[in-house]
């Protein structure tokens, strides 16, 4: 197990979705006690799809997701709460409006802008690659705020769940506090809503509270346990992901399903053996314990199947692969290239010699280690090429290696054809993705280039240049070779 946790700590991207993923499942939990039983844990839900349809709107304008979907989200709060105090339509009906409304918008939005690709379903159901350096650190503010407002109020928030009209009348602002926890709600939904999906971030607010209240009586010790299930849960669900290739989002959700299942069979047999496990101190109890001992050997047991399963395949997946002149053709041909392709690479050479470096026979490998190497590896090949272009500025100058099919590739207007080394993935349309990076010889000398379809390991830095006012990444080679055995030419993650 300390070996396949180490190997996911590996990948950055990973790194930050435990960080975040962990502060939104306790924010999440906390809140989600109070949501539950005042009977507001729709109003998740119905924020969620608020969160999607401001998600839409940042993309289209081109500006950065949270800062456009907090406040949206904050007004859509305040405005639920409005329509369910003081207007005909009560609870569940507001909910529903604002709701497929904003859903409606959403999908408005992005079919007449960037068109329904696979950033609508990383939208509806989550993307771990889906929040960069800058937004980890607003989530982690953001989720510290609400973790201190939480414990700075816990005592008003306490009495207006279990009694709220007590509470109003003992002069306490409950209008202000149920304000309070609509605010937070929202701020956590939008935090986990990227990396949940809008269909699915409900989950994490609904399902630790509901396991939690099958064992424990006593809002403390029901609050506690809510967080560390969600917290543990998110982990789980996060190694299932990892190991079995499946989506992030919905093997938290099934982890979650799971432990409150096992819950509610500890509470009924309880009930049937008639065992007392009330205490007046706040804490686990032993059926509780041997639940979360449960989880870790679970967790435990499936990373011990590693190897027999890493390489499952899944059918998610997305694209991030800008390549310039527009979208290559992704299909996978074994033909060589034409004669007029071939002239215009220089020397190209379909005689490329097995495992020859670059430009000055291997020079140039032992000043890499002046430099940090990130390996893309065939595990998370779409992950890894993704994160590089969506965080480039965490990667520009580090050497990158990766293996794949050595492409060539000819635009209209151009003089040269470009070259790739990729693999092929899930794509908007199917299987007709790709994932992988533009390459070239920096070196003004011709240098020889190997066939079409060539299984190739490329190394050297990455760097981008400008063309038609748009950045472009690239890796400046160092190293070309052609390797013997070859890999997944298919990758799912």
């Amino acid at each position: 197990m300390f070996i396949v946790l180490t190997e996911m700590f590996s990948f950055t991207f990973l790194v930050r979705a435990f960080i975040v993923g962990a502060l939104v499942s306790v924010c999440a939990a906390l809140l989600g006690v109070s949501l539950v039983l005042k009977r507001y844990s729709m109003i998740g839900d119905g924020l969620s799809h608020v969160g999607f349809g401001t998600l839409a709107l940042a993309t289209a304008l081109n500006m950065a997701p949270l800062t456009i979907s907090i406040p949206i989200v904050i007004a859509a709060a305040f405005l639920l709460l409005r329509l369910s105090e003081n207007s005909k339509i009560k609870g569940d009906a507001a909910i529903a409006i604002i709701s497929t409304g904003s859903l409606a918008a959403g999908v408005l939005i992005i079919s007449m802008t960037t068109g329904m690709n696979t950033d609508v379903c990383n939208y509806l159901f989550g993307s771990i690659l889906a929040m960069n350096r800058n937004d980890v650190y607003l989530s982690i503010g953001l989720s510290v705020t609400v973790l201190v407002l939480f414990v700075a109020f816990y005592n008003k928030l306490f009495a207006i769940t279990f009694d709220e009209t007590f509470a109003k009348a003992a002069g306490a602002k409950t209008g202000l506090y149920n304000m309070l926890i609509a605010v937070l709600t929202a701020v956590t939904i939008v935090l986990g809503m990227r990396m949940m999906g809008a269909m699915l971030i409900s989950s994490l607010i609904i399902f630790p509270a509901l396991a939690s209240m099958r064992i424990f009586k006593r809002f403390k010790t029901v609050t506690v346990c809510s967080a560390c299930i969600s917290i543990l849960c998110f982990f789980a669900g996060i190694i299932v992901s990892y190991l079995y290739a499946t989506p992030t989002g919905a093997s938290v959700v099934m982890i979650n399903i799971f432990v409150f299942l096992l819950f509610w069979i500890l509470s009924a047999l309880r009930q049937h053996l008639k065992i007392n496990t009330y205490t007046k101190k706040p804490g686990l109890s032993g059926s509780a314990a041997a639940v979360l001992l449960v989880l870790l050997v679970l967790s435990f047991a499936a990373c011990s199947n590693y190897g027999a399963f890493a390489a499952k395949k899944n059918k998610a997946g997305t694209l991030a692969v800008v390549l310039p002149g527009g979208s290559f053709s992704g299909e996978n041909t074994d033909a060589a290239p034409s004669e007029a392709l071939q002239a215009q690479v220089p020397e190209y050479s379909a005689e490329f010699r097995r495992s020859e470096a670059g430009p000055e026979q291997g020079a140039g490998n032992d000043s890499l280690l002046d430099t940090a190497l990130v390996e893309i590896k065939e595990k998370m090949f779409i992950a890894q090429t993704n994160d590089i272009y969506l965080n480039a500025e965490d990667y520009l100058g580090k050497t990158i290696r990766l293996e794949g099919l050595f492409k060539m590739e000819q635009y209209e207007g151009q003089e040269a054809p470009y070259c790739f080394v990729l693999r092929y993935g899930p794509g908007c349309c199917g299987n007709d993705g790709n994932a992988g990076f533009e390459v070239a010889w920096d070196s003004a000398s011709a240098v020889p280039y190997p066939g079409i379809d060539e299984w190739v390991e490329a190394m050297g830095k990455l760097k981008y240049y400008e063309e038609d006012g748009y950045p472009y990444l690239y890796i400046a080679l160092s190293s070309l070779k052609v390797l013997e055995e070859r890999g997944a030419e298919f990758v799912t993650q």
